[in-house]
């Protein structure tokens, strides 16, 4: 949410879109993660007026079909995707899926709190949160090549093709 808004601020002509529905499968939220975004934005000072909200999406292809189809971009535009760095293949994936090209701008990198490694601790329940995330975003590669949400199990940078 930061760097949303330091790209903007940086960017003032820039078309913004956020999206973020409920996010969980079998649930009905009815504040959805755009609204809060929209309020953190406007507590921070950046007009959500600015920014075009997009709070239907259950999934991140969802995210990429139904902020395309708000959005449409045009030819030649460069669009910039924020998302968490671990996240950030299966979402370029998706976006490009619904025909979207997108510069990726990974945020929210998960790292080791001691860069020093000198210390051997213990920490199970910190353990099994990483390797939950890590799971989740590798069981959702090639989940997402076989719904045909992707066009590659690992979406490599567009210049590499």
């Amino acid at each position: 949410l930061f760097e949303f808004i330091a790209l903007a601020r940086s960017y003032p002509e820039a078309r913004l879109v956020f999206s973020g529905g409920a996010g969980q499968l079998f649930a009905r939220q009815k504040f959805k993660e755009a609204d809060a975004a929209r309020s953190f934005f406007e507590r921070l000072g950046l007009k959500a007026d600015r920014i075009i909200f997009e709070n239907k999406a259950g999934n991140t292809y969802e995210n990429a079909v139904l902020s395309y189809a708000i959005v449409k971009p045009r030819a030649g535009e460069k669009w910039i995707l924020v998302t968490s760095a671990m996240h950030m293949p299966r979402a370029v994936g998706a976006f490009r899926k619904a025909g979207w090209s997108v510069i990726p701008y990974p945020v929210n990198y998960i790292t080791d709190e001691d860069h020093t490694h000198k210390s051997l601790k213990l920490d199970l329940a910190g353990g099994l949160i990483t390797i939950s995330i890590g799971l989740r975003e590798w069981i959702g590669l090639p989940v997402y090549r076989i719904l045909q949400r992707t066009d590659g199990l690992f979406p490599a940078p567009e210049n590499s093709k």
